[in-house]
């Protein structure tokens, strides 16, 4: 299979060792991945912000950039949920963006439900509490969501599961938001701020070492948050845990 990798604009420019861990656990499975240099932002800031005008020069830039891969895989659950929900109406009965959209996957996605992943034949010797953002978890339904009484299931425990030695927490809230949502983090800071501190609360009184999750946005919320206050949390991309590298 042809494996276009798509990586976050702002993950390209804060966090490259994230994007690395993401190539490593791919090419570590010995998957034929790519890294179209043309790629940009999926327009999901400008989307949040009301820029239609702008979201749909760059949805056709990304349909053009990835139409002719077997399979797009991203870091990023907001980012492939804003491609897969929220460029349909820029496109009218396009066969390229009905193939990009049946196409994409965030990548605990991909290594759950399409690679099948025995084992990724890596050490994590710490215990992980799993942070499970709002995009990835209701839109793309990476794992249950408790509000609707279904049995549960998380595929991002799944895929940790598979990691030697690590320890998955569990919290009092396995679904609840971090407060970022882009924009909305700048419009209500208080209130943001004040629910990535409620969620930072629970994974340390569970006595979590390192935070993870699939949406480096949300990470890197609490981190500023986690940082600021000095607090004993580490904060890493799933795929960092899935790549063997260490806190």
């Amino acid at each position: 299979m042809k494996i276009g990798l798509f990586i976050p604009c702002y993950m390209n420019e804060l966090y490259p060792q994230a994007c690395m861990a993401t190539l490593k656990v791919l090419e570590n499975l010995n998957l034929n991945v790519s890294y179209p240099m043309q790629q940009t932002c999926c327009g999901q800031p400008m989307a949040n912000s009301g820029c239609a005008k702008d979201v749909k020069e760059l949805a056709y830039h990304f349909v053009n950039t990835f139409k002719d891969f077997d399979y797009i895989v991203a870091p990023s659950g907001s980012c492939v949920a804003m491609v897969k929900e929220h460029y349909a109406e820029f496109f009218d009965d396009n066969s390229d963006y009905e193939k990009v959209k049946t196409s994409i996957y965030e990548i605990c996605e991909f290594l759950h439900d399409i690679i099948k992943v025995d084992s990724f034949n890596v050490s994590f010797p710490y215990k992980v509490g799993v942070h499970n953002s709002c995009h990835g978890h209701r839109e793309l339904k990476l794992a249950s969501c408790s509000e609707l009484h279904l049995p549960c299931y998380s595929k991002l425990k799944a895929l940790l599961a598979k990691v030697d030695d690590i320890e998955i927490v569990e919290l009092d809230r396995d679904d609840e938001c971090c407060g970022f949502g882009g924009t909305f983090a700048v419009t209500e800071d208080a209130i943001s701020a004040a629910m990535g501190k409620d969620r930072i609360a629970d994974h340390i009184r569970h006595n979590a070492e390192v935070m993870t999750g699939a949406d480096m946005s949300c990470l890197m919320h609490m981190e500023g948050l986690i940082n600021k206050e000095k607090q004993p949390l580490k904060v890493m991309h799933i795929t960092q845990i899935l790549a063997g590298e260490r806190i």
